[in-house]
């Protein structure tokens, strides 16, 4: 039986909703990025929060992917850069791949419209649950040791997005970030825990994400980006945490003798003086070379 004209118009309408939920989801990200909705916290270190980035349901699908397969979250030992517990470290967590899903993929092109990193230097997201009384102590994201920055460099930004509302704790503090004298609070601090008032924080909300950078813009570690998560006082706190480094993380770089340049800025930056500014990354060591030592002559 065919259908009426009338049937065919009601057909196409509820199919043009139910496209239009769809793009909410997985839609170019340049249609979703609202640059009015960030404001900037920290100067020193370069932090900022974007008001609603995430939705309810993006927010509550990554909480239920990560449910089953929630474990005790680890840190990296300085020296050996190995996972290991720590009483640092008390949440528990899991990786949610890359592209798992349309809804991740969508969020990760979010986060690298917004942070203008590529998708490839993030490593997978981190979702995390802290429960009554577990905290992260102040710590840095970059690294310490030799081995975690064979792949994709140092950490250069950190993306952490807040998955549920708080009632009380839970904030992300800055203990060490220098407060301008002018500084409008945009916080009550009576509204903030011990913790939380110990430096610049910003207080957990349901779809909100931080954004802060762990070098200088010359590459170089930032110590005021000690950075840690204070304990729940009331309430669940879940987050996602998404990791970008200077170069890919995607590609495992083989140290060896090879003279070549692994990022095809390498030339420019050589001219601009990095090899003695930053060796670490340009030159490295013969244990560890570095991505630019054609450009810097070192082979």
């Amino acid at each position: 039986m065919s259908m009426s004209r009338r049937g065919m118009l009601s057909f196409l309408a509820i199919l043009s909703v139910l496209l239009q939920c769809t793009n909410s989801l997985t839609s170019s990200p340049t249609a979703i990025i609202n640059p009015s909705k960030v404001k900037q916290v920290s100067s020193k270190p370069r932090a900022f929060v974007y008001e609603g980035f995430l939705t309810e349901l993006e927010c509550d699908h990554m909480v239920s992917l990560a449910k089953a397969s929630l474990k005790r979250s680890a840190v990296a030992d300085n020296d050996s850069g190995e996972s290991k517990f720590s009483e640092v470290r008390t949440s528990s967590g899991t990786f949610i791949p890359k592209a798992k899903d349309p809804i991740v993929s969508g969020i990760e092109d979010k986060i690298s419209t917004w942070t203008f990193l590529p998708k490839e230097n993030g490593e997978d997201m981190q979702v995390l649950r802290y429960e009554h009384g577990q905290k992260y102590d102040a710590h840095f994201d970059y690294f310490h040791d030799k081995v975690n920055i064979v792949r994709g460099g140092h950490r250069i930004a950190t993306v952490l997005m807040y998955l549920s509302n708080v009632t009380r704790g839970g904030e992300t503090v800055f203990p060490n970030a220098e407060i301008p004298s002018r500084r409008e609070l945009t916080e009550n601090k009576d509204d903030l825990s011990d913790c939380a008032k110990k430096g610049i924080a910003v207080k957990p909300r349901k779809g909100d994400a931080l954004l802060f950078f762990n070098l200088h813009p010359d590459a170089i570690p930032d110590p005021l980006s000690l950075h840690g998560g204070c304990p729940v006082i009331e309430g669940e706190k879940w987050s996602a945490t998404k990791w970008i480094h200077v170069d890919s993380f995607d590609k495992i770089v083989t140290p060896g003798g090879n003279c070549t340049d692994m990022n095809e800025s390498c030339e420019r930056w050589a001219v601009l003086g990095e090899c003695t500014k930053n060796p670490e990354y340009m030159v490295g060591t013969a244990e560890l070379p570095g991505y630019c030592r054609r450009s810097c002559k070192a082979c």
